[in-house]
């Protein structure tokens, strides 16, 4: 299951980790990110122990969206090192967010 991330988590599960992190800034009003949401699903089981695979809820954690300058939903974001690598903003297909894992790794 895909990690929650939040405002008071971040610092810990994303940016002092060791690991390529995948996180889906969404809200439960975005209809692209709910058909995204199985995808960000199935990669968190596939790349388990791996990535560190995530939902940050933009309307729970204002703050990371603002820190990230998120302004259109589903955004995704990979960080590695407390870096931002690369990003994805809309709706994408699984392949597309497998081959920016691949890279990353």
């Amino acid at each position: 299951m895909a990690l929650e991330f939040t405002d008071s988590n971040f610092q810990t599960e994303v940016l002092s980790s060791d690991k390529l992190s995948v996180i889906d800034f969404w809200a439960e009003w975005c209809g692209p990110c709910r058909a995204i949401g199985p995808v960000i699903e199935e990669l968190s089981k596939d790349y388990a122990g791996k990535v560190n695979v995530g939902k940050v809820n933009v309307d729970q954690n204002p703050q990371l969206s603002i820190n990230y300058g998120i302004t259109s939903i589903p955004a995704i974001l990979f960080i590695k090192d407390g870096q931002v690598v690369d990003k994805q903003v809309g709706a994408a297909p699984r392949s597309v967010l497998e081959k920016k894992i691949q890279s990353n790794l």
